[in-house]
């Protein structure tokens, strides 16, 4: 039921998705209630868990009315079809999934990664922008990475390769620059 901001009166259906502000019917306060039409579909009928029905069925650790369909592989505790993870071919209850994540002692777990493209970009322009002279050091540095990190995983969401690109541009230009003033230096 989708009733009034400012009284709580109940709306009725032509009040709803009308995409003009509308006067509710008992203190006139202005209001527009767009709304879902799932809100009015009426619900399906789930499936309840399975409950036990004998008492020489095991139940799940984190739900006593749930039957135990199989046994955590990491901590032994028995798991309902809710509390089952499988994760790399293991069953994982919810607990030694999060701790394995925060304890790194899931291998295949990742969730984040270093963006080494953005590093080496960073590297690029901030000593160009601060002074000049540390380029001599971390233009090369730049190109170490690009070459280095090239091939490997950008972000867990996939991007282009143009970080990677405009640092080698940006730290080719600075080691040409520096190729320019020692030879300016060497023939004066």
């Amino acid at each position: 039921m989708i009733s009034c901001t400012n009284c709580g009166t109940p709306l009725n259906s032509r009040m709803i998705n009308t995409n003009v502000m509308m006067a509710c019917p008992s203190c006139d306060g202005f209001l527009r209630a767009d709304v879902y039409p799932a809100l009015f579909k009426e619900l399906s009928g789930g499936e309840p868990g399975e409950t036990i029905l004998t008492d020489s069925l095991a139940s799940c650790f984190f739900h006593q009315d749930k039957k135990a369909v199989i046994p955590c592989e990491s901590c032994g505790r028995f798991l309902c079809a809710l509390c089952d993870i499988e994760f790399n071919n293991l069953h994982m209850c919810p607990l030694c999934l999060e701790k394995g994540k925060s304890k790194k002692k899931i291998l295949n777990l990742e969730n984040r990664r270093t963006c080494y493209d953005t590093i080496a970009l960073y590297l690029a322009i901030f000593p160009m922008l601060l002074f000049f002279w540390p380029t001599i050091l971390t233009a090369p540095m730049v190109v170490f990475m690009t070459a280095w990190y090239w091939k490997k995983p950008t972000t867990i969401v996939p991007r282009t390769k143009i970080r990677y690109i405009l640092a080698f541009l940006i730290a080719a230009l600075q080691i040409l620059g520096w190729i320019v003033v020692f030879v300016l230096m060497i023939t004066r």
